[in-house]
């Protein structure tokens, strides 16, 4: 086993004190504080909101200064806490390990559906009769993980025709995108309102060798349908963002960008909301054709007549 190199320090803390802790912590660690905190979502489209207590931990290097270190950041501790009670900081030595090697070994291959591989891009080794799609799961922007990515894959694999072009609003990673360009599409038009979405579905493009036929721009259903990409309409459309946001964009046209009996793959929905977003769908014209469940997540397929 390795020597331990670095003592970590934390303390577990309400929401108030955590600045003030952070702020004395910052004074003698190396690299950083980091504040962790549990996190709740209040509905669908709630980002996340934190709540609870609050661990504040940072990491002092092991070497000949460390019990001096150790000494002065108890003391500053200790002063802070005459001013609002703290409890005892936790001290934990940690291995010196090669931190991203040991991240990495959270990411192992994903089979989805009949021929497609999610392949975390440092693999090399991986099933041959498989179609890989590259994807670094650093960028944290639909790392085929979650059920509602690996249900609208399986569903792009299904509804992909060869040849001919997938539109991708909300494209994240550019995973889905990726995914049908490698099984035959001709173009794929991805759009995503934030420009880091861009800039990551471009790099895992090039990862994947399939930059040469992947439109993407920031932007989403009005941009399409104003002409700001090549194609306002393609025979499949995928989007895989989350349910309330699917019903707005209904009214702004998204059922609009399939071809005439064009697919639209919808994704991003929660069990109890697959009515709600089908509901609106008929009410723009469309004609379901299935619905498929990974866990509480729900992918809907319709078509434009």
């Amino acid at each position: 086993m390795a020597e331990a190199r670095w003592l970590e320090v934390s303390l577990t803390v309400d929401g108030e004190l955590a600045e003030a802790v952070s702020e004395v912590l910052n004074r003698f660690v190396s690299q950083g504080v980091v504040v962790e905190q549990a996190v709740r979502y209040n509905d669908a489209e709630d980002v996340g909101t934190p709540y609870g207590p609050v661990r504040v931990f940072g990491y002092l290097p092991i070497d000949e200064q460390v019990e001096d270190t150790r000494q002065r950041l108890e003391e500053a501790l200790y002063y802070l806490g005459r001013i609002q009670p703290l409890p005892k900081p936790e001290f934990r030595d940690i291995a010196d390990e090669n931190w991203m090697e040991s991240w990495k070994q959270h990411y192992h291959p994903i089979p989805i559906g009949k021929k497609l591989l999610i392949l975390p891009a440092w693999i090399e080794e991986y099933d041959r009769e498989r179609i890989p799609v590259r994807i670094d799961p650093s960028m944290a922007f639909g790392t085929g993980t979650h059920p509602t990515t690996q249900l609208c894959m399986e569903m792009v694999e299904k509804y992909t025709l060869p040849g001919k072009p997938i539109i991708d609003v909300g494209c994240g990673s550019g995973i889905l995108s990726i995914a049908a360009l490698k099984l035959g599409a001709s173009r794929a038009v991805g759009v995503d309102i934030d420009s880091a979405s861009v800039k990551a579905t471009y790099e895992n493009g090039a990862a994947n060798d399939v930059e040469d036929r992947l439109e993407v721009g920031v932007g989403s259903v009005r941009e399409l349908r104003q002409g700001h990409f090549s194609i306002r309409h393609a025979p499949v459309v995928v989007a895989n963002i989350l349910a309330p946001v699917i019903i707005r964009l209904f009214d702004a046209g998204l059922g609009e960008l399939p071809e005439p009996g064009g697919t639209l793959v919808l994704s991003g929905i929660l069990a109890e909301q697959a009515a709600g977003v089908e509901e609106k769908g008929k009410e723009m014209g469309l004609e379901f054709v299935e619905r498929v469940q990974q866990k509480d997540w729900v992918a809907i397929v319709m078509r434009r007549p």
